[in-house]
């Protein structure tokens, strides 16, 4: 396994090339390791060929993550398309192969000693992985790869006239925050009706997406793609009761509180209503915006890097030295921000669209947290399993890391690093509601498959009136109407991959309420469990970090209320001093 300390063994990102596999070739190495682990003859022999699957593993994943990547890169890339279609063709071919050695393994009599190896919490992770699939929806695998491309790909290669300009959606969205509440209005109508003209496609894909995951639940013996789903997240230490007693305690904690908070807002910007082009920007100067260019936001991060911790300084320079970073928005290019990585190199890769907004901040930091992470726990981890954690657990890293840059927002910001963390601070605690809403609509419409693109944004509106009680399209037809969910990748192409993001963000106010007292020991934490990886379930990675689950009772009910507090210092500073 690659040692992290020494970047020599990585080659630049430009030459990375890892061989599409020959399905024959892989199909008959894994025979070979079927038949070696049934005549292993003692423990380490056992163990050889677990290792042996695990490079054969890292390996294939490599591949996935950099086809993937390159066609988000270059859409219009007509080799790089070739190459992700033929992934999402041999993926389901490949995952039959891998789950069949799993439940070899989950059978074996020699279990105990190697979870005593390993850990229980990889035959947790594969037991999962078993119960998601079988032989029979290896056709249904491929169609709703494509089906996501599609959404993916009518995306990317939007283009919203502004102004005389042909805009992507990155673009657009800086124009919809700026400190001109006309422009902000101009550019939220023509994104929206760019969605308007394409509501046909997008609800197409969508309930082609809902149809095939409820059969494919169905041919598993699931009631409905809901419990499929959440064996597809590996949730493997909590379920669906529990994420609906979650999302109660956001309605009524949090929900009021956002009321609050949106009122205020309105207040500050001088509107007697708020309307949803004015959310994004909470007081008339407009939202802080970075001072410098890309090049420059680079710069500022390797010193605040340096500053924060030896290991996080010489990750982030490997980063740049590698060209593992991939952050200004270009036409072709997928929309979004993303991290992945290459086991065989042990090293993540991070994607994104700069547009010169605050944003690009919090997005770059978020996305450093999840690279981080990968990138310390792929030279420890015996197992694949281990390197990413579950979903959730990886947003902790991600949204923790975004609250541990606060104090060296000066170096971005400078005399508005203030009024950046204020409004970082309100936008994350107004997006609990928002994170709910989106994972109590998709249990809505899986557990009514059969509803139409109407029915659904019905259920999106309802959504919209209990967690998001203030907001207001007014002309903005197409979100007027239900269909702003449609603008959430997530809703397409991971289901049920967002309540994640309120869960994690529980933790990392924790973390960051903590660093208040002690920013280095809570730092020290922070990479531990950046450590960890994997090894451990969702509660018990943060309760190994000194976090409380937020399923507890109470939890965050305090940690809101703690964090509301603070929000009021900086509000009272930001009005003393017009930071």
């Amino acid at each position: 396994m690659p040692d992290p300390s020494d970047s020599n063994h990585i080659p630049h990102a430009t030459a990375m090339k890892v061989p599409t596999p020959d399905l024959d070739e892989v199909t008959a190495d894994y025979d070979k390791l079927e038949a070696r682990l049934d005549a292993a003859e003692d423990h380490d022999a056992r163990l050889e060929v677990i290792r042996d699957w695990d490079g054969l593993r890292r390996r294939l994943d490599s591949w996935r993550s950099l086809a993937h990547l390159r066609f988000n890169q270059e859409t219009d890339n007509n080799e790089y398309r070739t190459e992700r279609e033929q992934c999402d063709e041999m993926t389901p071919r490949l995952t039959r192969l891998d789950v069949s050695l799993k439940r070899k393994l989950l059978a074996s009599p020699h279990r105990p000693a190697l979870e005593e190896k390993y850990g229980a919490q990889a035959f947790a992770l594969w037991e999962s992985d078993v119960m998601a699939f079988e032989p029979i929806i290896e056709e249904d695998l491929v169609q709703e790869a494509k089906l996501e491309a599609q959404y993916v790909d009518l995306l990317a290669h939007a283009r919203i006239g502004f102004r005389g300009k042909a805009l992507n959606l990155p673009q657009i969205r800086r124009h919809a925050t700026g400190p001109h509440r006309d422009t902000r209005h101009e550019a939220e109508q023509a994104r929206w009706a760019w969605f308007t003209d394409h509501t046909p496609e997008l609800d197409r894909i969508f309930d082609e997406l809902v149809r095939l995951r409820t059969s494919m639940a169905h041919k598993l013996g699931f009631a409905s793609y809901v419990e499929l789903g959440y064996r597809r997240m590996q949730r493997v230490d909590y379920d669906a009761a529990d994420v609906a007693r979650f999302r109660s305690q956001v309605r009524q904690h949090v929900v009021p509180l956002a009321a609050a908070l949106r009122q205020r807002q309105a207040a500050r910007l001088g509107v007697e209503r708020l309307y949803f082009w004015d959310e994004a920007v909470h007081d008339p100067m407009g939202n802080p915006e970075p001072m410098g260019d890309y090049d420059w936001m680079l710069s500022r991060a390797q010193e605040m890097f340096d500053a924060m911790h030896p290991d996080l300084a010489s990750f982030f320079a490997m980063m740049r030295d590698r060209g593992l970073l991939d952050l200004q928005a270009r036409n072709g290019k997928s929309d979004g921000g993303f991290c992945t990585g290459f086991p065989i190199w042990g090293v993540p890769f991070i994607f994104g669209n700069f547009n010169g907004s605050k944003a690009d901040v919090e997005v770059f930091t978020h996305e450093n947290g999840h690279a981080f992470q990968f990138h310390r726990s792929s030279s420890s981890m015996e197992l694949l399993d281990y390197i990413w954690p579950t979903a959730e657990s990886c947003e902790v890293h991600s949204m923790g890391l975004e609250f541990l840059t606060w104090p060296h927002m000066e170096l971005f910001f400078g005399e508005r690093a203030e009024r950046f963390r204020r409004n970082h601070l309100t936008d994350s605690l107004l997006f609990l509601p928002y994170g709910a809403a989106v994972d109590h609509f998709q249990h809505l419409v899986y557990e009514r498959p059969e509803a139409s693109g109407d029915e659904r944004r019905e259920m999106w509106q309802e959504m919209e009136r209990t967690y998001l009680p203030w907001r207001r399209y007014r002309d903005l037809a197409h979100p007027a109407a239900g269909g702003f969910w449609q603008l959430q990748r997530h809703i397409y192409i991971n289901p049920f991959y967002y309540i994640d993001y309120c869960l994690a963000q529980t933790c990392a106010l924790q973390f960051w309420l903590r660093s208040r007292e002690d920013a280095d020991a809570t730092l020290n934490a922070y990479v531990a469990l950046c450590n960890r990886g994997g090894r451990l379930p969702f509660q018990a990675l943060v309760q190994s970090a000194g976090l409380a689950s937020p399923f507890d009772e109470g939890v965050l009910e305090h940690v809101v209320g703690q964090s509301q507090d603070v929000l009021e210092t900086l509000a009272s500073k930001c009005s003393r001093d017009s930071c």
